[in-house]
């Protein structure tokens, strides 16, 4: 279903990988890419699960927009293995303003069909989605 905000769809394809992280964690990350002349999101990259936070950092383009889920693994003070799944909202202030404008309304609806996500970022430089800000974030 579109989104009425923006007219962009969301690919089933999304949603599977995102439960395939979710539930099985066949992947690290899952980078989701908007195609405007199909007027959906669909899945750009997916990190396998050895895959490191900067592999995630590195596949998101430095001048376009994209949504991204990452899980997040960590040790609790109590010294408890724990996981989030991390969603980042990557608007770069380098992307086009029709793309961020696209992506923005469109991202509500998106984080919509991912059911699990336990923290929301908005990024629009490297440093706002560093580790240390996940880690803040997930105690």
């Amino acid at each position: 279903m579109a989104n009425a905000a923006s007219g962009i769809a969301v690919h089933d394809d999304c949603k599977l990988k995102f439960l395939e992280l979710k539930a099985k964690r066949t992947y690290r990350f899952v980078v989701f890419k908007i195609e405007e002349k199909q007027k959906q999101v669909i899945v750009e990259k997916l990190g396998e699960p050895t895959d490191s936070y900067e592999n995630f950092s590195a596949s998101l383009p430095a001048d376009e927009c994209r949504y991204a889920v990452y899980d997040f693994d960590f040790v609790t003070e109590e010294n408890c293995q724990k996981s989030k799944i991390v969603f980042v909202a990557w608007s770069p202030d380098t992307a086009k303003v029709r793309s961020k404008m696209i992506y923005a309304s469109s991202k509500d609806r998106f984080k919509r069909e991912l059911d699990g996500i336990q923290i929301e970022l908005q990024a629009t430089d490297p440093t706002e989605m560093g580790l240390d800000v996940i880690r803040s974030r997930s105690s």
